[in-house]
């Protein structure tokens, strides 16, 4: 059975737009820029945040593949850790020579959903997104399938709609999570 999913694509034309969310503890949370291309880390933070939302596209990418995305000036990976563990990311991608940041992925470890964090770590992707330099805009997409509050929270920050498009997709079934049968009981 075939599956209905909206996308709905997010932008804003000024950091001045931007609705901050309130800021976590300092002692407790840190966002760390990945300077060194990782496809392992990359990859590991794809699954670990997408896999309940069935992010499935660059499941296939193999090293090489991720190494050339990863190793352009033009992208940007920041880890959030909370007390030292990983707990969610964003990945920044300067576009159309220079013209547009794209807030590519962006999302919590399951284990840190409902903290407090997604609004800040949010908050924080967009400033660095404008500290990329766009000359026109930072965006994101968004679909049915993500989390339940991503378009709200996207919204609460100050992001604006400016196109949504329904497609039909084949039966989705459950999502992957991190490796196959992740919080799935025996």
């Amino acid at each position: 059975m075939a599956t209905t999913v909206t996308i709905t694509y997010l932008q804003s034309f000024s950091p001045a737009e931007l609705k901050a969310a309130a800021s976590a503890q300092a002692n407790d949370v840190a966002l760390i820029r990945a300077e060194v291309p990782s496809p392992p880390l990359n990859r590991f933070l794809y699954t670990a945040v997408g896999g309940d939302w069935y992010w499935r596209d660059r499941l296939v990418w193999n090293y090489e593949r991720w190494m050339q995305y990863l190793n352009r000036d033009e992208v940007q990976t920041w880890v959030l850790y909370r007390r030292g563990t990983p707990a969610g990311y964003l990945e920044l991608e300067l576009q159309r020579s220079g013209e547009d940041v794209e807030i590519v992925y962006f999302g919590l470890l399951p284990e840190f959903i409902g903290q407090g964090l997604g609004g800040w770590l949010l908050s924080e992707g967009i400033q660095r997104a404008w500290a990329m330099g766009p000359t026109r805009r930072v965006w994101v997409h968004t679909c049915t399938l993500d989390g339940p509050h991503a378009l709200a929270n996207y919204e609460a920050r100050g992001l604006s709609i400016y196109k949504t498009e329904s497609l039909i997709v084949p039966e989705v079934g459950e999502p992957d999570g991190p490796w196959p049968g992740a919080r799935r009981s025996a």
